[in-house]
């Protein structure tokens, strides 16, 4: 499974970044090379101070080498073979968790108060091993280079939209050309998003396996997200600014009771996630 979903992430990669080679046929090297410039630039400050970034936005509050919370990540990064991340506490009620980072040397896991009540010592240890699993898999790194390709893909449609509605465009062929700007207006950004959701939700399904690996149980972790299901239902994460695109860092995401279609959302169904942990055997 763990082939499957690196497999998978390799294959999406590959479809944006055709996806993007096709956008850029349509305005040559000098829009595209400004676009992609101007996104990369913006992703690569993300990737680079990510964790000060949302640590910050959050109002993370760094916890002691004594905290049981601290004990446990240095117990489950060491079974993992990554450096010791730093570990914070998020003071807010609302029940959750993620990793941030650039690299395993420069990584932290932030959990909630909400999450430290609500969870048992078992299920936090599942909940804390799926982050270090992140960390393992430097899925930072992989959410920035989708979202630097997405990034291009929608700018340059931003750009098609304009030329669409004045009838202009690169390239002439025979009436078609305004077609063409259509679909790459409408219909391209929208295939990028897709292709980036379906990464991040790959992504989780490999750091739930790495967890239970690494724990050798992947029960306290299913546990664990069925708790999360529910709390959140009942009290999600107001959304505030920015602070909706961070959703894909979390175990759960924090600002959604529920509705979305599963093909627009950063996670997979917890039910499914579940079902393949519980069906894991060691």
């Amino acid at each position: 499974m763990n082939i499957a979903h690196q497999f998978k992430t390799v294959v999406l990669l590959g479809l944006l970044t055709a996806l993007l080679l096709w956008v850029g046929s349509f305005w040559g090297s000098g829009g595209l090379t400004i676009a992609f410039g101007f996104v990369l630039l913006m992703n690569i400050g993300s990737y680079w101070f990510s964790d000060k970034l949302v640590l910050a936005m959050y109002r993370a509050k760094p916890v002691d080498k004594d905290h049981k919370l601290h004990k446990m990540v240095e117990e489950i990064a060491k079974k993992a073979g990554i450096p010791m991340p730093k570990v914070y506490i998020l003071p807010t009620p609302h029940s959750n968790a993620f990793a941030t980072g650039r690299n395993p040397k420069h990584a932290a896991v932030a959990c909630t108060q909400g999450i430290l009540d609500l969870l048992n010592d078992k299920e936090l240890k599942g909940v804390l091993a799926h982050e270090i699993s992140h960390i393992k898999h430097r899925d930072t790194l992989i959410s920035s280079i989708a979202a630097t390709i997405a990034g291009v893909i929608s700018y340059v449609a931003f750009m098609a939209r304009w030329a669409a509605l004045f009838g202009v465009g690169s390239r002439d062929r025979d009436g078609g050309n305004a077609l063409e700007l259509l679909v790459l207006a409408i219909l391209t950004p929208l295939l990028a998003t897709l292709i980036q959701l379906a990464i991040s939700r790959s992504r989780e399904f490999l750091a739930d396996e790495g967890a239970a690996k690494t724990l050798k149980d992947g029960n306290g972790l299913a546990s664990a997200l069925e708790k999360l299901e529910k709390d959140i239902a009942n009290k999600p994460l107001r959304a505030l600014g920015t602070t909706e695109t961070t959703a894909h860092l979390f175990i759960h995401n924090p600002f959604k009771g529920g509705g979305l279609v599963s093909m627009f959302m950063t996670h997979p169904p917890t039910k499914m996630r579940v079902e393949r942990l519980k069906s894991m055997s060691f």
